[in-house]
């Protein structure tokens, strides 16, 4: 299976799926870590983490997935949302909870 379509398998098996370095745990960047606290600030504990350190194809290979540049990348729904300034603006309007509940 390519890289490509392993992360669309992942993304389109889970509800909520962030591409980040590091673990939920132990997040390996700032960015990252923020994007962390907003998706346990909205409510949501159970989300697929992929930690993009641990494999090189698919930290390139979701850059390419989405056409986005930069890590963290959050999927809700098999959808792209974005990267951790769109996460927090989204969550500052209220319409990431939304997409989260829905």
């Amino acid at each position: 299976m390519s890289a490509q379509e392993h992360i669309h398998q992942t993304v389109t098996n889970h509800k909520v799926v962030l591409y980040m370095k590091g673990t939920p745990t132990f997040p390996q960047c700032g960015f990252s870590s923020n994007a962390v606290q907003i998706l346990k600030a909205c409510g949501v504990a159970d989300f697929k983490a992929v930690n993009v350190l641990e494999d090189p194809e698919i930290r390139q290979g979701i850059k390419d997935y989405a056409n986005w540049p930069t890590i963290p990348q959050l999927y809700v729904g098999g959808e792209f949302v974005g990267g951790s300034d769109i996460m927090r603006e989204l969550y500052e309007s209220g319409e990431l909870q939304k997409m989260l509940s829905a």
